[in-house]
């Protein structure tokens, strides 16, 4: 990567020419010859006169050394002395480093612009906090070298997150710093715009009887019938859920199950997957429901549903059949309104459906538990779904139908809701366009809240403000019925829901907020724990200390334990001193290790920067076990196993090693003075406007206000569960959007109060978001990079090859189209697979584009299959497996990432293009000057 020198070279002179306005503009070039070097069949498009590269040539020659730079720069962070090159605020060891000559430039621009404007950094004093602090504080982090992925052998959260920021810094440099020519173009597909949907209708999806494979598994919760069971004398009646489950290439297969076996399914699979979070197993609920169906005389459209009861120790209560169980609709039908639905005169035929609501909330269990591929591949998953199959007879088949219908009706009635919750979010469309510009255009936030700090009730706003919340208003109504009332497990949510309502003490929580301020009690309480009498340490560093402490004496513990069945020091010497070695060291080593393409192990043992050496009869057991260890991955045996015991307990020791380190590591850095004073420091920074405001605005209020929600919430929900499902689902919908009504003023008046008593802090946060919006619309105010002046340049001077360099931005951009029709492709076959099809977005939903934020759509295509396409994924009970499971499943990981990728275009080798870096690092600094 190039330094600060290369804004010397004679490609960046030529290249980088400013004009009087700032902008980045080419040198008079020469007529240049056709570009015929394209690769793609279709026949090459041709550059704009007086260009030399296309739209497209440009924009993904700019995204590739883009791309480049910002992997670099990320990288960079982990290093000691990353923050010295960013320039100020923070120090360097070879004086202030001016932005044209910053060797991070990207990450430095977006630190300047958006990380110390921030509303509360932009107080932080320069050398009292970013140098003496923050600065030092990072310095000490990576100086102490935190193990990595390659020495755990799972990816830790750093390189995650790594990857995270990575994608995200490309995305915002790439969307927002334009290119000169303004001919810039990205591939589109119109048809590929597979967008992901809202919740609401994936809930639809989710419910459905028949619904789609997930991991392999066909599952669903289709009827209950009734058994006796003898105990001693007398014979008991239980319910028995019948389970149809069919896996890929099988036929369905149907078991009975009674509610006991799903909570041992729920201790087995604790006991199978151990650390996975499960989720709870559905409460125990013996509600029976009646259905009332139309006789054979009834038209199909009529053919539903009309009445449902619950029944429960002889009490009956009018409900609705919801697609949880107690789902159901409005009000019942009223002869005045225009329902969709019209009742008949037909015969009803009576059907009593045991344990309804049961059965669907353990139907929702089993999905959701069966979403994780660990689970889904259990032996307690397999024997719960195929062990001892049953014949169905035609009195359980007939309520395996019913209960099917049933299902079928609660998914009409969802789409219902969503149609006219839509259609009514669809009338305001009008002002919603008029308030997406207000919001999009300069200053749009600041405006916005502006109003909302000058009128004191929302009647008073200006009419597209009004709308808007009249928009929210439909949107908070679909979001409450879609969590409490569409979902199968939406009765086990609402109980949830009420159990923790009653139990939380409003008016004592109020009194005690009005009273005192927690805010200053945290303050008061972070004293005591940060003080440091005469220099000791603080109770926080003690508390830290023995907890670190702690964890380093238990890891002592496996490691002598494990030394122990080792038996040869040797080798645990030399585990150790490659987690003592200098980096340096460990990168040989790791880099011999890839070459060589052997385990780290071997390479450690062999090394011979590590004392102290191997006896050739040590290299032969090590040999010995390691060709035993591979074969054992490879092979599910357990005389393989056993050969390859000892590597298992070497490929432990350096885990346990390495984590140890890190736990002393840690220790280190929150010992050392500056980082307690550095979180006094952003605990002040951040608390001290907050307490600020919450003096002077009277936040105590808002707890009754938010009791009352949750009370009037609750008997809406209540109320529309009880009805009828032929009711008029405009009733539904008017019933959600009347109560987020009632209470939107309460709400309203908590955003005035806070906003009015703010000291600014609102009007410095909106400046803050509508800063980054401006850089995304219209770029960095430097300029712009001109990517013919930059290609023309470097060809001039001969620095590139230019028969070479445009073949290869022609198969990037080749590339770049198959890979998104690749993507287009199997998003579709996964759409047909599944049975699912693009559905209507959620009410609302497409008000605000990404365009509106300067963001392309394109760019987000991108960066969405980038994410589906990372395979990184390691969990916790990946990191605490067996050594040789461990192996197997990163190896299936593997394949599982190969399978599924499988067709994928590759990127194709470059090499020339990449020459243009440094002038291209010229350009860019220049650009992000400002």
């Amino acid at each position: 990567m190039a330094d600060s020198s290369d804004v010397t070279n004679p490609i960046a002179v030529h290249a980088v020419k400013p004009a009087s306005n700032g902008d980045v503009v080419p040198p008079k070039l020469a007529p240049t010859e056709t570009v015929n070097g394209s690769l793609s069949e279709k026949p090459p498009l041709l550059p704009p006169p007086g260009h030399i590269l296309t739209g497209k040539q440009e924009h993904y020659l700019k995204r590739e050394l883009l791309s480049q730079q910002v992997h670099y720069e990320i990288n960079e962070l982990s290093s000691p002395t990353a923050l010295q090159r960013f320039g100020a605020p923070f120090r360097s060891d070879y004086g202030e480093v001016a932005p044209v000559d910053s060797d991070l430039p990207l990450l430095r621009y977006i630190f300047v612009h958006h990380v110390r404007k921030f509303p509360f950094l932009d107080q932080a004093r320069e050398k009292e906090f970013w140098q003496d602090k923050l600065q030092v504080f990072m310095e000490s982090f990576t100086n102490k070298h935190i193990s990595s992925a390659e020495d755990r052998l799972e990816e830790t959260k750093r390189k995650k997150l790594a990857m995270k920021c990575e994608k995200l810094v490309e995305l915002m440099m790439v969307s927002g710093i334009p290119t000169a020519s303004g001919y810039e173009e990205r591939i589109k597909f119109s048809e590929i715009e597979v967008v992901e949907r809202g919740a609401n209708e994936q809930g639809l999806l989710v419910n459905m009887p028949e619904a789609p494979e997930v991991n392999g598994w066909e599952v669903n919760v289709a009827g209950v019938r009734m058994t006796s069971v003898k105990r001693t004398v007398r014979y008991h009646t239980h319910a028995e859920f019948i389970l149809r489950s069919k896996q890929k290439g099988s036929e369905p297969v149907f078991v009975g199950r009674r509610y006991g076996d799903f909570a041992r399914l729920h201790k087995r699979l604790r006991v199978e997957v151990p650390g996975k979070v499960l989720p709870p197993l559905p409460r125990k609920i013996k509600t029976s429901t009646s259905a009332h169906f139309l006789g054979l005389g009834g038209d199909d459209d009529a053919a539903s549903l009309s009445s449902v009861s619950t029944s429960a120790t002889g009490v009956h209560d009018d409900i609705s059949v919801r697609s949880g169980t107690n789902h159901r609709r409005s009000t019942s039908l009223n002869p005045n309104n225009q329902s969709p639905r019209v009742s008949t005169d037909a015969p009803r035929e009576s059907v009593h459906l045991y344990r309804e609501e049961q059965r669907v909330s353990l139907r929702a269990f089993l999905r959701t538990i069966l979403q994780n591929p660990q689970i889904a591949e259990t032996q307690a998953i397999q024997l719960f779904l195929t062990e001892h199959p049953t014949k169905l007879n035609e009195e359980e088949l007939g309520d395996v139908q019913r209960r099917k219908e049933m299902d079928e009706k609660r998914i009409e009635e969802q789409r219902r809701f969503y149609e006219i919750a839509r259609q009514r979010a669809k009338e305001l469309d009008v002002y919603m366009e008029r308030f997406r510009r207000d919001v999009i255009e300069t200053n749009g936030l600041t405006k916005l809240f502006q109003e909302i700090r000058e009128k004191e009730r929302l009647e008073d706003l200006s009419v597209q403000y009004r709308k808007f919340a009249e928009w929210l208003r439909i949107e908070v109504a679909a979001t409450i019925y879609h969590i409490f009332l569409a979902e199968d497990n939406s009765p086990e949510v609402f109980a949830q829901a009420k159990r923790i309502h009653s139990l939380i003490p409003y008016t004592v929580i109020k009194n005690v907020i009005r009273i005192a301020n927690p805010a200053m009690v945290m303050s008061g309480i972070l004293d005591l724990f940060l003080a440091q009498p005469f220099g000791a340490r603080s109770l926080m560093q003690r508390i830290f200390s023995l907890t670190l402490n702690d964890g380093i004496r238990t890891y002592q513990k496996s490691i002598d334990a494990l030394a122990s069945k080792i038996d040869d020091a040797v080798f645990c010497q030399k585990l150790k001193g490659f987690t003592e070695a200098d980096e340096n060291v460990k990168n040989e080593i790791r880099s011999e290790a890839t070459i060589d393409g052997v385990d780290i192990i071997v390479a450690i043992l062999r090394a011979e920067s590590l004392e102290p050496s191997l006896g050739p009869e040590q290299i032969g057991k090590v040999f010995n076990a390691y060709v035993a260890w591979n074969s054992a991955v490879e092979n599910v045996d357990e005389e393989m196993k056993a050969g390859a015991q000892l590597f298992t307990y070497l490929k432990q020791m350096l885990k346990l090693l390495t984590r140890q380190r890190d736990k002393a590591m840690m220790l280190s850095i929150v010992e050392e003075p500056v980082s307690l004073q550095l979180f006094r420091d952003l605990f002040t920074i951040f608390y001290e406007p907050l307490i600020r405001v919450y003096k002077s605005a009277n936040v105590y209020n808002s707890v009754t206000d938010f009791a009352a929600f949750a009370d009037d919430a609750i008997k809406v929900v209540d109320k529309a569960q009880r009805q009828d499902v032929a009711a008029d689902p405009n009733q539904t919908v008017q019933a959600f959007i009347d109560l987020c009504q009632r209470h939107e003023h309460n709400f309203y008046n908590f955003v005035h109060e806070v906003h009015i008593h703010d000291n600014g802090l609102f009007t410095q946060l909106m400046g803050w978001l509508e800063g980054i919006l401006d850089f995304l619309r219209k770029g960095p105010k430097g300029g712009k990079l001109d990517m013919n002046a930059l290609f023309q340049g470097a060809v001039d001077v001969g620095h590139i090859d230019k028969k070479i360099a445009m073949p290869e931005i022609d198969a990037l951009v080749k590339w770049q189209e198959e890979r998104k029709k690749w993507h287009q492709d199997k998003t579709r076959q996964k759409m047909a697979a599944e049975g699912t099809s693009a559905v209507e977005s959620a009410p609302g939903s497409a008000t605000f584009r990404a365009n509106d934020f300067g963001l392309h759509e394109a760019d987000l295509q991108d960066l969405t299959m980038d994410d589906l396409n990372d395979s990184s994924a390691s969990s916790a009970e990946d990191e605490n497996a067996d050594p040789v499971e461990a192996e197997r499943t990163r190896r299936k990981k593997k394949q599982d990432h190969l399978r599924r990728t499988a067709g994928e275009p590759v990127k194709p080798p470059v090499s020339e293009v990449h020459k243009l870096q440094p002038a291209f690092l010229a350009m860019l600094r220049m650009v992000l000057a400002d």
